[in-house]
């Protein structure tokens, strides 16, 4: 996959409220998130690194105990195994993470969608 086409990505819901679109190659997963007004992803944490821009609207975003509102081209990166959480904020926002190494949790929602032939 060289181009991405957003819209053609089935989105997958991984919490109330909050779908993801989650592109992937070998080593890099692209993960677009879409949240609707007060959804929130709870405290996790993983141990891929994550990298991210906001796109549109406004998030508070915590990061390992310090939060902060991100909004439209401010940028974050998350170390491994680090606890976060983010919640949309103001209205519904968009943000693209980027995960290394990829997510095999979000690979496996993406595949369900895939047509066994072309897997």
């Amino acid at each position: 996959m060289s181009f991405i086409d957003w819209d053609s990505i089935p989105p997958n819901e991984v919490a109330p409220g909050i779908r993801i679109r989650t592109p992937y190659g070998k080593n890099l997963m692209l993960s677009r998130v879409e949240f609707d007004e007060g959804a929130v992803v709870p405290m996790h944490n993983h141990p891929h690194e994550q990298g991210g821009v906001m796109l549109e609207g406004k998030m508070k975003f915590t990061i390992d105990g310090e939060s902060r509102i991100v909004e439209p081209g401010e940028s974050f990166i998350i170390p491994g195994n680090v606890p976060h959480r983010a919640e949309a904020i103001d209205g519904p926002c968009v943000a693209l993470d980027i995960f290394s190494p990829i997510r095999e949790d979000y690979v496996e929602l993406a595949n369900r969608y895939i047509p066994s032939e072309d897997k």
